[in-house]
């Protein structure tokens, strides 16, 4: 279906975070998505991800995740001095704002009145994809889709250490989680902590394993997959739909 997209400002801690935000063009309810990007921000292969998700039938809330250590709007490249960038971003950002941001993300999809009540849900990927992790110990949150979700076992994600790994048993949400069995950002051993830890909390979860690398659903760079990014699409957009019942 076709889609509207619009930029929202939203205030969290004085901070101005900009919202990236793709809506069905039709009117209906539909469930709400906490979107969560990689490092780079909000760059085209991101909003490529959003927009393909919300045609599906979802409004899709995308954060600039270093809002508190950039400036608006701005998407860094991902290229070596970007990865810096963004990863230095990431390092100077308290664990706490992170968790400031998914409250104030969840609480503007509730106030959407295109969002069906009680129907939210979140995809991440990369550090998104572990800030969706981290999303799902909110009550709110029904499903999360993780794509090749870092540092969940070793709690890098921010300022401090992150306690996400030591929480599993407060998600209550329907986990899927996407690993590339090429992805030395995830190793296997870290993927079975992860793995266990949810068996461990019983937590309902589907794991996706491809053998592909590190960000492999990003279609700008040499580790794109087109095959292996349409199945994990597939898989996706099936998983909402079933626990959003569309």
């Amino acid at each position: 279906m076709q889609i509207t997209k619009r930029n929202v400002e939203l205030r969290v801690d004085d901070s101005l975070m900009r919202v990236y935000v793709a809506v069905p063009k039709t009117a209906g309810l539909y469930p709400g998505i906490l979107f969560y990007t990689d490092i780079y921000q909000l760059g085209g292969p991101m909003t490529r991800l959003a927009d393909y998700l919300a045609g599906h039938g979802y409004v899709v809330a995308v954060p600039e995740i270093f809002h508190r250590t950039e400036t608006v709007g701005l998407v860094i490249e991902p290229d070596d001095i970007g990865r810096m960038r963004g990863n230095d971003n990431a390092r100077r950002t308290l664990i706490s704002d992170y968790d400031a941001d998914c409250r104030a993300v969840i609480e503007f999809l509730q106030g959407e009145s295109s969002v069906s009540p009680g129907k939210i849900g979140t995809l991440g990927f990369c550090i998104g994809g572990h800030l969706a992790f981290r999303a799902a110990l909110q009550s709110e949150i029904k499903a999360a889709a993780c794509c090749y979700p870092t540092g969940i076992p070793s709690g890098k994600l921010g300022r401090g250490v992150a306690d996400t790994i030591h929480r599993v048993s407060e998600i209550k949400s329907e986990m899927l989680i996407v690993f590339g069995t090429l992805d030395p950002h995830i190793p296997e051993s870290d993927r079975q902590t992860i793995i266990k830890a949810l068996e461990n909390a019983n937590v309902p979860h589907l794991i996706l394993l491809y053998e592909a690398e590190h960000t492999f659903m990003r279609d700008d760079g040499y580790r794109y997959d087109p095959a292996a990014s349409t199945s994990a699409w597939s898989e996706i957009i099936a998983f909402f739909n079933r626990i959003f019942q569309r």
